[in-house]
This record gives structure tokens, C-alpha cells and sequence, in this order.
């Protein structure tokens, strides 16, 4: 078959061949050792928080060998394309910090000079190399109508291998003549084009896999397509072309491509090309209701949204640092030993990655979160909860606004210790968390242990309060009657556990927090009478 000839009857309009291309896109000039990695996430929904979870590495990789780090967005899936979510996606991505240095920017303009960087602005590069795998007799043009059902592909397959041994297995369509197409072709019957694959599915290779080291792998033995009848490609074409142009070195992406591997290494060699260097990374998995093992899913999990934790006003450098963790297990040994640092200071490593699974772990993320505020000042604080509340909570956000100085002192409270508190992971809990501050408590009588003794201290304690001008002169006092009531009460409770009350300050503590707050556990309780001041605690007590 003369194939340059059947190049051109596919491909008329293409007047570029493949070598305009390679030599279009000239080698980046870097630094040895500088790694090009990039994150090309399809436009189809949210942003997973996988993909930050993969960004990371590439960001890492490229920024620690003074490389680069680029965005792609791959929207050839037009069939499943949602609105502004490429827009969504970068925007993501530079809110974790996790921002390109080059490439698809969302609303803005692109920067490099290795773009277009959106795939759908690329086809006629895709089909040039396309018309060039058809041009040596490496692809061939496939005209299966989709509402063929596949007993009709089968029966066609078994018809052809009547007349042909070597098609077992491979599209029926590789058999045609240039005859046959042209007819095809006249008639105006779509057609897409796939890999003439010499892969022996008998025959296995090794291959090095930056994360899971060496794999034995069998060869490819798919004709896969490399356009569909729209002329648009699917990953396999689409990622050789704009990688190779693009100049990456490096390929992150999750374990489920590792399949397709075969048929992506194949191509290279189709095309001649070097091929490029992998790392399948581990899937964040959570567990199933059965208590299985499953992937993070978008359908069933709302915290596989990167917004989710937005929403929930986790700060971003909890969700970074937690997927770091993930990502390298000696990274919370090195938080431990540098509790100042920067994250970006850890020496990330892609060979530090582990090779299973790792459980998403909501307890852990929420450990690191409470440790990170915990370091915050109450201004930061402040700063950040209103953030948090200006989009989500926006009568929070006006209380806020108008009470910002008594807000900053709330935020305070036992924040400037040694051993500053960690009860808050999230900005969503801290109008619940100090609801008291903000609104009187009701205090259930569940709540009250103990109602008589309760009344009894309260009555007592409320009896012209004035408060004291320091912490010790107020515990001195609160303990003095503690230990007053507990001789001189008449309770039945008292009577036959005479210590029960006696020089108990902690029990009174209790009672009095009760009192001013609903809550037997809060911070600080003379910092929050001091802001909350002697009238408004003098009306709590009498309540």
C-alpha cells in the first residue's frame, strides 16, 4: 500500500509534518537535572483533590530542581465538559498555593512559549502526527459505525481473518485496502484513526517506574484509537504530542493509567521518540460502609472536592501539609523537629512515596489543622474567620466587622502560652465554638450536676460580684468559698460525703463556667469574665 498516498486522501487539509512541529518547539534551555512536569486536568467537574495531591509532586519536582511547572487543560472530552471548570481548576490550584509557573491560566492569559495550552486549540497538530504514524504504515483510518453492536464488530473480525492470520485480535479494519477506504471515504462515512499495533501480548518487558520501581509489563497488542471521528484525540495521542512539544520530563498521574501503559510506550516508539519518565502515584482511598478499601469518589464523597475544604474553612496550608504527609511519611517527623518552617523547606523526594494506598483521614487533617491555627495570632485569626464567613456566613461576617476589636480579644484567649489551645481545626466551628461570647447561654437542667449544690454556689458567688483585678486574687476567692459552703451546707449530698464540696475549687470552677457560659469545658474562664465584663457577667449569674 502506498501510504504516503493514503496519508494525504485522510489528511488533505494537513500541510505540516511532523518535523515542522519538533523543530517549532525548540529543547528548553534549563539548568541540569531541571525537571518539566506539568498538570493537565480534564475540564469535566470539580477539581478532585487528587489532582492537588498529584500537583504537589509536580510542583515540588520542578521547583526543587529549578525546573518548570506547567498547566495543560485537556478538554477533548467535549461530550462531558462542564462550564468554567478549567477556570475552577487553576483557580484551585493557586488558592493551595500549588500555582504554574507557566502554561493554561483560567480567565487570564496563558504565559510560555510552548502553548496553545488548551488541547482543543491543538488539532491540527494532533492531526499531523496523526497523518504522520499513517504515512510509515503505523496507523490506519477505522470505519466502525459506534451503532454497530459488538457481535457486528466480531462477526466483521472473524470474516476478515478468513482472509488474513495476522489480524487475530486487532480492529478489522486494518485490513482494508486503499480501495476499500477510497470508497469509504467517497461515500463520507466518519472515521477514526487508530495504532497498527506490532505488540505480542506473550512477549513482557521491564520498565522503571519512578515510584514503584521496576514493573514487568506485556506488550500492547490494542489498536487504540488515536483520533476519533471528530478529529479530536483521546490522552494517549493527545499526552505524546503535547508532552513531547512541551518538553516535559516527568509524567505524574494516578495508578489507574498504568494499564494503558503498554499502549502509550508503543506509540513513542511508533513515533520514534524518546520516551518520557512515569510516576504512577498511590490513590487516595477512604473506607467503605462494608469497612472495605475504595477509591475517593467524586459521586460519593464531597470531600473529594478541592472546595470542600474551602467551604469548611480548613486553612489551606492544613489540606497542603496533610497531603505532603500522604505523600511523604517522613514529613511529620520533620514538622516535629522544624515547627517554624515553611513546608516548601522539607526536601520532598518522589522516591520517598510510598507504594500503597493511603487512607484519607479525617482525624489526621484535623490534628494538623488545630496545631496550625494553635501558632496563629488572634489577629490572623480574626483575619481569617472573617474571610471564611464574608462568603459563607455573612451576618457572622457583619457581627464581625461591627465588633472587631471584642472579636480579636475572644480569639485571644489562651493564645499567647506556652501550650496554646487546639480545639479549633476549622473557621465553620468558631461561631459555635464561642457561641457564648457572642450570645447568653441557656443552660439545660440536664446540664446542671448537681442542681442544688449548683444554685447554692451560684446564689452565693453572685452576691455582690465584683471582679477581682487578677487571676490569683479571683482563684483565692472562688476556693475560700468553696471551701465555706462545703462546711456550712445543710445538703443532704454534703451530709453524707462531707468532702464532696470541701476545698473542691475545681467543682466551683465548673458550676461558675456553667453559669457564665452553658458549657462544663471552655478556655480560660477569668480571661472570658474579664472580656465579657462585671455587668454582663453579673446578669448571666442572675439569670
Amino acid at each position: 500500500m502506498d501510504y504516503n498516498k493514503l496519508a494525504d486522501l485522510l489528511f488533505p487539509e494537513i500541510d505540516k509534518d511532523l518535523n515542522y512541529y519538533l523543530n517549532k518547539y525548540k529543547k528548553r534551555d534549563l539548568p541540569k537535572g531541571a525537571e518539566v512536569t506539568r498538570i493537565a486536568p480534564s475540564p469535566t467537574g470539580f477539581l478532585h483533590v487528587g489532582t492537588i495531591y498529584g500537583a504537589l509532586i509536580d510542583y515540588f519536582t520542578a521547583k526543587q530542581s529549578n525546573g518548570v511547572f506547567y498547566m495543560r487543560l485537556e478538554d477533548t472530552d467535549q461530550k462531558r465538559e462542564v462550564k468554567n471548570a478549567g477556570e475552577i481548576a487553576y483557580d484551585m490550584l493557586c488558592y493551595y498555593n500549588v500555582t504554574p509557573n507557566e502554561g493554561y491560566r483560567g480567565s487570564l492569559e496563558q504565559i510560555g512559549d510552548y502553548g496553545d495550552y488548551i488541547q482543543s486549540k491543538r488539532t491540527n497538530i494532533y492531526k499531523a502526527f496523526a497523518k504522520h504514524l499513517v504515512s510509515i504504515g503505523r496507523a490506519f483510518p477505522c470505519f466502525c459505525n459506534k451503532s454497530e453492536s459488538k457481535q457486528d464488530i466480531i462477526d466483521r473480525r472473524n470474516q476478515e481473518l478468513e482472509e488474513s492470520e495476522d489480524i487475530d485480535g486487532k480492529d478489522p479494519c486494518r485490513a482494508l485496502t486503499i480501495e476499500q477506504i477510497e470508497a469509504n471515504l467517497k461515500e463520507n462515512k466518519p472515521f477514526a484513526i487508530r495504532l497498527l499495533s506490532k505488540g505480542n501480548p506473550d512477549n513482557q518487558f521491564e520498565f522503571e517506574d519512578l515510584i514503584k520501581g521496576k514493573r514487568t509489563i506485556r506488550e500492547n497488542n490494542k489498536d487504540i484509537v488515536l483520533l476519533k471521528s471528530n478529529g479530536i484525540p483521546p490522552y494517549s495521542l493527545a499526552h505524546l504530542v503535547d508532552d513531547t512539544l512541551m518538553g516535559t520530563t516527568i509524567v505524574v498521574r494516578g495508578e489507574e493509567w498504568y494499564p494503558s501503559l503498554a499502549s502509550h510506550l508503543e506509540l513513542f516508539d511508533a513515533f520514534n521518540l524518546p520516551r518520557l519518565k512515569y510516576a504512577h502515584t498511590p490513590v487516595i482511598c477512604k473506607n467503605d460502609d462494608n469497612g472495605g478499601k475504595r477509591k475517593l469518589s467524586k459521586r460519593k464523597d464531597p470531600e473529594a472536592d478541592a472546595r470542600f475544604f474551602i467551604e469548611k474553612g480548613y486553612p489551606k496550608t492544613a489540606v497542603v501539609e496533610y497531603l505532603i504527609n500522604l505523600l511523604n511519611s517522613d514529613f511529620e517527623l520533620w514538622r516535629a523537629q522544624n515547627p517554624t518552617a515553611h513546608y516548601e523547606e522539607f526536601n520532598f523526594s518522589i522516591s520517598k512515596i510510598g507504594s500503597n494506598n493511603p487512607m484519607f483521614d479525617f482525624n489526621k487533617l484535623n490534628d494538623i489543622s488545630k496545631t496550625i491555627i494553635s501558632k496563629m495570632s488572634a489577629e490572623e485569626v480574626y483575619n481569617n474567620v472573617l474571610t471564611w464567613a464574608k462568603e459563607f456566613d455573612k451576618p457572622f461576617a457583619e457581627y464581625l466587622i461591627k465588633n472587631k476589636d471584642y472579636a480579636i480579644r475572644v480569639f485571644n484567649i489562651d493564645r499567647e502560652t506556652i501550650k496554646p489551645r487546639k480545639d479549633i481545626y476549622a473557621w465553620s466551628m468558631v461561631k459555635e465554638y464561642f457561641d457564648y461570647m457572642w450570645n447568653k447561654p441557656e443552660i439545660s437542667e440536664l446540664e446542671k450536676q448537681d442542681e442544688a449544690n449548683f444554685s447554692e454556689f451560684i446564689k452565693a458567688y453572685k452576691n455582690g460580684f465584683i471582679l477581682p483585678s487578677t487571676k490569683e486574687d479571683w482563684f483565692n476567692g472562688v476556693k475560700v468559698l468553696a471551701e465555706k459552703l462545703g462546711y456550712a451546707t445543710d445538703n443532704k449530698a454534703y451530709k453524707a460525703n462531707p468532702d464532696a464540696f470541701k476545698g473542691n475549687t475545681a467543682k466551683a470552677c465548673e458550676f461558675i463556667r456553667l453559669a457564665l457560659t452553658g458549657r462544663k469545658n471552655s478556655p480560660d474562664l477569668y480571661e472570658i469574665m474579664c472580656i465579657l465584663g462585671e455587668k454582663e457577667v453579673n446578669s448571666r449569674l442572675n439569670a
